[in-house]
């Protein structure tokens, strides 16, 4: 599956943004679809994610904040991003995974979106 994210953008403190993913080659339903994020000088962390069966699931510093939703008749993957806070800023990407439960690392998910840069201002 190839994955291709879009949304990203300049914006202020407190602002928000949404993230899509949208995925072609093969339908987003048979995965597990996970966001993470990697900023400048700084491993590439787990966002969160959200299973086939549409469960959801983040990291501690974003919860209340960013929301994962997926629409399978559209093939994308959503990260809607509230309260963005200048440690926000980092490029997001969007991956795809095999596996079930809850993953959080990276190599767990095998198909890879190319990125997309949040930059959130003070």
């Amino acid at each position: 599956v190839q994955l291709q994210a879009s949304g990203g953008g300049l914006v202020q403190a407190g602002g928000s943004l949404r993230l899509s993913c949208t995925a072609s080659g093969r339908s987003l339903r048979s995965y597990l679809m996970g966001w993470f994020r990697q900023a400048p000088g700084k491993q590439r962390e787990f966002v969160g994610g959200i299973t086939r069966s549409f469960s959801e699931y983040s990291t501690d510093s974003v919860k209340g904040r960013f929301t994962i939703s997926r629409d399978n008749a559209k093939n994308t993957v959503y990260l809607q991003m509230n309260s963005l806070q200048p440690e926000d800023t980092a490029v997001y990407y969007c991956a795809a995974s095999s596996t079930v439960g809850g993953p959080t690392y990276p190599d767990a998910f095998h198909s890879w979106g190319q990125g997309t840069l949040v930059t959130v201002s003070s």
